[in-house]
């Protein structure tokens, strides 16, 4: 039975008090209906997406399916006034038996396992809710909303998200008794399926904190901060055939990540150029020699598809105790020098339709006592490469930063000494994932790199 998302993107945003509907809203390098359906898009049980608009922004939606190459987006249906009517416009387009899984597109952060869960309940079920304990207290006010009638069981409580799921001919059936209700309201699939079809039981599926929707103004804040925290891992075979004749640059590729960045490209035959100050005497803090390595690949290739920046400076002292020098230095080159880079690597990746590769650090979501200068500049990192992701959009230039945990490189040994391998990632673990986002159509991503079956 064919799995269909109906993403509802219907609304005109007046709660927000602005001119544009809030699903256009950018976030992190792409609009918020953008990330959304993204998340539909790449996901293997998913078969086909019908996206239900407002009329007046269809052509908005229809160019977006063209740039995103999205391949699965079959409909973009129009709208009602009411939220029902653009999920009736959604079942009405349906022709057979299949599930709908029923989602609002202002909920960017929806992943892969709740998805998944949704359609794996479906097998079971016919309708499904998603959703999160409550966390507060809740009241019930009598009709003054003065006063506090009853508090209910906070345990049997739930706040509810989508997607919401349901087979066509339940959440139909639903509707036809629905709309012979001359006092019908609802602003929930779900409470239509609880109202008409009592009999009916709604499975409950896990929902996340972070599945939020946008609704009100102070929300775009809770959502670009949940971006900016937000990681990925990567799963899957990677077609390392691709790898063959691609032109790879790397900054700070004479040991540890960069090595092995360099090493498993190699192995794959692609063409890689490694720049350092220890071996080119390369100084990604200085501009015009970032701008003589690159040339110097261009008039050897005619081409450049990848560039990485792995070279960094960590310290771990105090801020007050700092050499000044020392401080101008690691701002130099972590943060300066990222910027050269990826301004000097513009006109070569633009013309290859390649990627920027960064890399952060664990520490860039938090600040720490002995990290004040190396964390906040890799906390710079996510926020350039996100930035930058959106900037490069339309020249097809991809940007995503690489979020290792604790890594056994030379770095690390000179800051913190021995420590046990099985605490550590490996150069080589790190480089591979690196390699697998080279290769991947990420952009504007944070991607983790975890121990494997460790937690520390």
């Amino acid at each position: 039975m064919k799995n269909i998302a109906i993403i509802l993107a219907g609304g005109n945003g007046t709660r927000m008090g602005e001119g544009t509907p809030k699903q256009f809203f950018k976030v992190a390098g792409q609009s918020i209906i953008e990330h959304t359906v993204s998340a539909f898009e790449s996901n293997n049980l998913i078969d086909e997406i019908f996206i239900v608009m407002n009329p007046h922004y269809m052509m908005n939606v229809e160019n977006m399916v063209i740039a995103n190459e999205w391949k699965k987006v079959k409909k973009i249906l129009n709208g009602g006034k009411e939220r029902y009517d653009s999920s009736l416009a959604a079942i009405n387009a349906c022709d057979e038996e299949c599930n709908l899984i029923i989602h609002d597109a202002v909920r960017p952060l929806v992943n892969n396992r709740i998805i998944n869960d949704v359609v794996s309940a479906l097998k079971k079920y016919n309708a499904i809710d998603v959703a999160v304990p409550a966390s507060d207290t809740i009241i019930q006010v009598d009709e003054s909303g003065n006063f506090i009638e009853s508090i209910p069981n906070r345990n049997f409580l739930r706040r509810g998200q989508t997607p919401q799921g349901f087979k066509l001919s339940t959440i139909k059936k639903a509707y036809d008794i629905a709309l012979k209700d001359k006092n019908f309201i609802s602003t929930d699939d779900c409470g239509v399926v609880k109202k008409y079809l009592p009999k009916e039981k709604i499975f409950v599926v896990s929902g996340e904190e972070s599945n939020i929707k946008l609704t009100y103004k102070e929300d775009i804040y809770l959502l670009d901060k949940l971006f900016q925290l937000k990681s990925m891992t990567l799963n899957g075979e990677t077609n390392y055939k691709e790898l063959k004749d691609k032109v790879i640059v790397v900054f700070g590729g004479n040991s540890g990540i960069g090595e092995s960045i360099i090493n498993i490209a190699n192995k794959h035959k692609a063409k890689t150029f490694s720049f350092s100050r220890g071996t080119t005497k390369t100084d990604i803090s200085n501009r015009e020699s970032v701008k003589s390595a690159l040339q110097s690949v261009y008039n050897k290739t005619n081409r450049i598809d990848y560039v990485v920046n792995s070279a960094a400076i960590l310290t771990r002292e105090p801020l007050v105790g700092m050499d000044p020098k020392l401080i101008d230095s690691v701002i130099r080159t972590n943060y300066d020098g990222m910027i050269n880079i990826a301004v000097e690597s513009y006109d070569y990746l633009k013309e290859s339709k390649g990627q920027l590769l960064l890399f952060t650090s664990s520490s860039y979501n938090r600040g720490r006592a002995f990290y004040s200068i190396y964390s906040s500049t890799k906390a710079a990192a996510v926020n350039f490469a996100q930035a930058v992701s959106q900037e490069w959009e339309n020249v097809k230039i991809r940007v995503n930063v690489i979020n290792p945990q604790r890594t056994k490189t030379n770095m690390r040994t000179k800051n913190f000494g021995k420590e046990p391998d099985d605490t550590l990632l490996t150069a080589d673990e790190v480089g591979e994932m690196s390699i697998k986002t080279l290769l991947s159509d990420f952009t504007g991503q944070v991607i983790d790199v975890k121990l494997k079956n460790k937690e520390h």
